[in-house]
C-alpha cells in the first residue's frame, strides 16, 4: 500500500517489487530492483527515507524516518526479517540479519555485517568491513563492539550520546530519567500528522 503523507508520495521504480501488504508512507524513494517484502513498513515522518538500487527488504522489516533524522539505505543490502532501523545510515554492500536494529544517526559502513538480533546504537559508526556478533552491541563512534551482558560498559558509552536527547529532543530530569508525559504527548502529536494520510495505490 503507498499512502501519501504531509504532501509527499513514495516513488518506486518500475523494476522494483512490493509485496501487496508492505506500506510505504510519505517520501520514501525505492530504487531499481528493490524487493520489499511482505509486512514490511517505511515511514517517513519529516525526512526522505532512500533506498538504492537491489534493496532487498524481506518480510515485516521496520523503516523509519523522524522529523530530524533521514533514512539512507545504499545499493546490494539485503536486510533480514523483523529488522528495525531508526533515521540512519547502511553503506552499500551491507548485510543486515534477522532482527538487527540500528539507531539514529548511526552510520553501518561499506560491506559490514550485523548479525541475528545484534543492535547498532545511536550516532554509532561500524566500521568499514567489520561485524556486530550475533546478538551483540556496537557502540560509539568508532564502534565498541560488546556482549550484552556488559551493560554497565554499554551504559558509559551510550549516555554521553543522549539517546532522549537525540531522538526526541528532550533533556533527562536531575534524576536522570526521561518525562514520559513529555515524550507521549511529543509522540502523539507526530501520530496525528498521519490523519490525513491518502490511499494511493490499493497494493
Amino acid at each position: 500500500m503507498l499512502l501519501s503523507h504531509e504532501g509527499h508520495k513514495p516513488t518506486v521504480h518500475e523494476s522494483a517489487v512490493v509485496a501487496p501488504t508492505a506500506v510505504l508512507c510519505g517520501d520514501v524513494t525505492v530504487g531499481a530492483g528493490c524487493q520489499i517484502g511482505f509486512g514490511a513498513v517505511a515511514v517517513a515522518e519529516g525526512q526522505p527515507i532512500r533506498l538504492g538500487s537491489r534493496v532487498i527488504v524481506r518480510d515485516n522489516v521496520v523503516i523509519r524516518s523522524t522529523p530530524r533524522h533521514p533514512v539512507n539505505i545504499g545499493s546490494d543490502v539485503l536486510i533480514g526479517p523483523h529488522a528495525t532501523f531508526f533515521g540512519c545510515t547502511i553503506e552499500d554492500e551491507v548485510f543486515l540479519a534477522t532482527g538487527t536494529t540500528v539507531f539514529h544517526l548511526a552510520t553501518v559502513r561499506r560491506r559490514a555485517e550485523v548479525r541475528v538480533n545484534a543492535v547498532v546504537h545511536l550516532r554509532t559508526t561500524v566500521p568499514e568491513g567489520a561485524t556486530v556478533p550475533i546478538g551483540w552491541v556496537a557502540v560509539g563512534d568508532p564502534a565498541v563492539v560488546l556482549p550484552p551482558s556488559a551493560h554497565e560498559r554499554i551504559w558509559a558509552i551510550q549516555k554521553p550520546l543522549d539517546f532522549p536527547g537525540t531522538v526526541y529532543g528532550l533533556g533527562r530530569t536531575p534524576e536522570g530519567e526521561v518525562d514520559m508525559c513529555q515524550l507521549t504527548r511529543k509522540l502523539v502529536e507526530v501520530s496525528a500528522k498521519h490523519r490525513n494520510d491518502e490511499v494511493l495505490d490499493p497494493r
